[in-house]
């Protein structure tokens, strides 16, 4: 029977990803918390913390999908290196910054901790058309 056979670099990423899970469960556990009162929380915070809980868990997966695709590419070296962490990185970066640019006391607009937001933005946007490329070109 056939198998999936990962690179090394997509087998570690992807194992890393895995692991991280467990801290999304933990936010996950954090927001019954919150949506139960328990947590004092502005109305702004607590949508920042379900915005930045989700796009951990999606982009974590999109992140894992991405290591298999990765492979289906040419791209070696630097660039296969860079490919392979962007996505991931996205989902550290666009998560933490919801939660990082509503830290504090009844804080009710975003921070300038947003920035974060927007540099995992532009990691998204960055592996993805970098992925898309590499597939589309191999």
């Amino acid at each position: 029977m056939d198998h999936l056979v990962l690179s090394d670099a997509s087998r570690i990423v992807a194992g890393i990803l895995l692991l991280s899970i467990v801290t999304i469960e933990f936010g996950g556990w954090f927001m019954t918390k919150i949506v139960r009162g328990q947590v004092p929380m502005t109305d702004f915070q607590k949508a920042f913390a379900r915005a930045g809980h989700a796009h951990a868990g999606v982009l974590v997966t999109l992140g894992l999908i991405a290591q298999v695709l990765a492979d289906a590419t040419t791209f070696d070296g630097a660039v296969g290196r860079l490919v392979r962490l962007l996505i991931p990185a996205a989902a550290i970066l666009m998560s933490g910054g919801f939660f990082a640019a509503s830290a504090g006391r009844n804080v009710t607009q975003p921070t300038k901790a947003i920035v974060i937001l927007w540099l995992g933005a532009a990691s998204l946007a960055a592996g993805a058309l970098t992925l898309g490329i590499g597939l589309l070109t191999a």
